[in-house]
């Protein structure tokens, strides 16, 4: 087994089997999810069962498991894009646990503009708006001055080797390694405590790979939990501190 950035080995997780950790900045509790397919005669589709998971603050947990076993539907639970059939997500936000799966809609934004980001695989913005704004938005949100939110954004996109020329304009023709590059400096830009990265690195060539190892890096020594898919297993031996095991659902309900 090779070994993490830190030259910690990476250990796996059982699936449904929590980490040994102090006060976790995500954690799950029998998190369960079905998907009903109502146009099959109402057939539950069982993607997800008892899943107990918990990152600290400044881990990487990386999640494995064959293609379909419930990776992505497990990310977009955890930031509240799918509705949890059963279980909770607990985020530690402004000081207390926040359970995303029964907050109302306004903690959930709340939540999600100072605590947890999620950079997922597809950019997916306002048409026209122009990419430096696109990533200088969560800091504006959060209070930062426009003019310095616009100054970050522009130094992390030049970090992602994204030509101060495009900048300017919206992300909507550029191709799929540059949209990812915006995704990731949206991203990593307002320093979420905990952060979901599915498939940071798929569209990058080598020079961009090494960008975002070393901002994973950064993120978890100022103490950011992240949990990520990586399909490129050389970047997640390198970022990751474990692993956490997604074991597919064997039948339909």
């Amino acid at each position: 087994m090779s070994k993490a950035a830190e030259g910690r080995p990476i250990q796996p997780s059982a699936p449904g089997g929590a980490a040994a950790i102090g006060r976790p900045a995500i954690r799950t509790e029998g998190l369960s999810k079905d998907f009903t397919l109502h146009l099959q005669g109402g057939i539950r589709i069982p993607v997800l069962r008892d899943v107990d998971l918990a990152v600290a603050p400044g881990e990487c947990v990386a999640l494995a498991g064959p293609s379909g076993a419930g990776k992505s539907t497990l990310m977009r639970c955890l930031y509240g894009n799918y509705g949890a059939g059963s279980g909770h997500v607990w985020v530690r936000h402004d000081g207390r646990e926040v359970d995303i799966t029964s907050a109302d809609a306004r903690e959930v934004l709340a939540v999600r503009r100072d605590t947890l980001g999620y950079v997922s695989q597809f950019l997916r913005v306002i048409p026209r708006v122009p990419t430096q704004r696109i990533v200088a938005e969560p800091l504006m949100a959060r209070g930062a001055p426009a003019d310095q939110a616009m100054a970050q954004a522009a130094a992390l996109l030049a970090r992602l080797n994204l030509p101060a020329a495009l900048h300017g304009l919206p992300p909507a023709t550029f191709s799929g390694g540059e949209q990812q590059r915006v995704n990731l400096a949206r991203g990593f830009a307002p320093g979420y405590p905990v952060l979901l990265l599915d498939e940071p690195t798929a569209s990058l060539d080598a020079a961009n790979r090494e960008v975002v190892v070393a901002l994973i890096a950064e993120a978890k020594r100022a103490g950011t939990a992240i949990i990520g898919i990586f399909h490129d297993t050389e970047v997640r031996d390198r970022v990751a501190d474990r692993l956490f095991e997604v074991a597919p659902m064997q039948d339909a309900a």
